[in-house]
């Protein structure tokens, strides 16, 4: 049996440890561990790989490859008193002794970082080190208050100082714009984050605020969907892009070769998710929503706009699909998806880039044998998409807007050590990377910046960080030609 390539997870501030706390307890129902870390009797006999995300502890409880990190105690208390209080190894739970936030300030979570940079390498290299074969990290934070987004950009750069080889991948929450938000400094908060996710991250994933409030209104029909609706959702996609590392086939089944299969180029490295038939750990709101499903169903689904969570256009003229992985759970015939791969063909749903081949890529996962659920066969899609440039576009443009006036700038350059050129710096990066996907849209992308270089591109290194998976993904996508068209 092929050895276990292990992930360890941050979870950074308020909404990186509420999606962490939620993709834990998914994790748990769907593997059979109890809310205390003891597997369940009738979870014995699985051939998952738990030991993925889990290890055991010399008492056989198992623990989460996780790390707690915030600045301010609320969650993370929260987590501490919950039923799965006893789930988490207690060394791996870092607040601030100050306990004060970042009060939503990038600056001030960046510092904050900084100052208790001993701290936070000593349990990541701690956890790094338990690990026979580490494969890399994943963070989860937003990125537009202060504690995710700036002690969340620390801790990108230096994860890829510290351990230059492994993989970082992030799952990521966008603001949602179009509320008007209580913290008025998010487009600042955003746009500093935004470089790093750029230049120090090789995988994003978005999680858009604004698509997943949008999918709870009008797919699963909650009036007002709570905090913990919008995480539920969050938790079902985080679990399910995992599937295939949990529940491995002969493909996919490890982090590099999940995302050198998505990112044939390092820059454009955010990924967008759809997920369908959508349920939530909510039986009421399910039960309303019960359907009939089929691969063609579910694989047509996974490419309408309502049920992507990004709230840009993958419809607009010339926007077109640089890589697609759908990954399909339940009882499924693989003839089920060449038919649906051929109808998907025929009625030309997906526009793909002009200058190099691409294709849907489909992996096919086993769904938990612990786990009920309403539907026969669901889907996640990950997707490479050039409408992110819309996205980054409005965040260049709420940041010009506060930025013009010099709001609430004072904030900022009271925090020692930060200099306001890093504003001109990001928003240099970040419309360097509005260009690029732009850029990906047309035929000549390949040549595209070789002139005169890419403007903003001051991290080549992340480049390179790439270059032996993407070979990986090319030998993986080559064995399973016959999945895609």
């Amino acid at each position: 049996r092929k050895m276990p390539r292990e992930i360890v997870t941050l979870q950074c501030g308020q909404c990186g440890n509420q999606i962490g706390s939620e993709f834990w307890k998914q994790l748990c129902r769907e593997h059979g561990i109890a809310p205390n870390g003891i597997l369940e009797d009738y979870a014995t006999q699985g051939d998952d790989r738990k030991d993925v995300f889990f290890y055991q502890a010399d008492d056989d409880k198992y623990i989460p490859r996780s790390l707690l990190l915030d600045l301010e105690p609320r969650v993370v208390n929260q987590i501490q008193t919950s039923e799965h209080r006893h789930l988490f190894n207690p060394e791996n739970i870092f607040v601030a002794p100050e306990g004060g936030g970042a009060g939503n300030n990038w600056a001030s979570g960046f510092g904050q970082g900084e100052r208790h940079y001993d701290a936070l390498i000593d349990m990541i290299d701690r956890e790094a080190d338990n690990s026979d074969s580490l494969e890399g990290f994943v963070l989860t934070h937003s990125i537009a208050g202060g504690t995710g987004s700036g002690m969340g950009s620390f801790l990108l750069e230096k994860l890829n100082d510290h351990f230059p080889k492994k993989l970082i991948q992030t799952y990521s929450v966008f603001p949602n714009w179009d509320n008007q938000s209580d913290v008025v400094v998010q487009p600042y908060n955003s746009l500093l984050t935004m470089k790093r996710l750029t230049l120090n991250a090789d995988s994003v994933v978005v999680l858009d605020n604004t698509a997943l409030n949008k999918i709870a209104v009008e797919r699963l029909k909650i009036d007002n969907p709570s905090v913990s609706h919008m995480n539920s959702i969050v938790s079902t996609v985080m679990a399910a892009s995992t599937t295939t590392l949990r529940y491995p086939g002969y493909m996919n089944n490890d982090l590099v070769g999940l995302v050198a299969s998505l990112i044939p180029t390092p820059r454009c490295h955010f990924l967008m998710t759809a997920y369908t038939p959508m349920a939530i750990n909510d039986a009421q709101v399910t039960e309303k929503n019960v359907r009939k499903t089929t691969v063609l169903d579910v694989m047509r689904r996974l490419t309408q706009p309502k049920n992507i969570m990004v709230s840009a256009s993958t419809r607009r003229e010339n926007s077109c699909y640089i890589s697609v992985l759908n990954i399909i759970q339940g009882d499924v015939d693989p003839t089920q998806v060449h038919k649906a791969l051929q109808r998907i063909r025929e009625r030309r749903l997906v526009n793909f880039i002009p200058w190099g081949p691409a294709g849907i890529q489909v992996a096919l996962s086993r769904k938990s044998p612990h786990v009920e659920t309403a539907h026969k066969v669901s889907g996640c899609m990950l997707a490479n998409h050039t409408c992110m440039a819309q996205m980054f576009q409005r965040t260049v443009n709420q940041y010009d807007k506060i930025r013009k006036r010099g709001a609430f700038i004072d904030n900022y350059r009271k925090q020692d050590g930060f200099e306001l050129e890093e504003f001109d710096s990001s928003r240099e990066v970040v419309s360097s990377l509005v260009e690029e996907y732009q850029a990906a849209e047309r035929p000549d992308y390949t040549t595209w910046g070789v002139d005169g270089g890419v403007r903003g591109q001051d991290n080549a290194s992340n480049g390179i960080g790439l270059g032996s998976g993407s070979n990986r993904g090319a030998a993986l996508q080559a064995e399973d030609a016959d999945a895609r068209y």
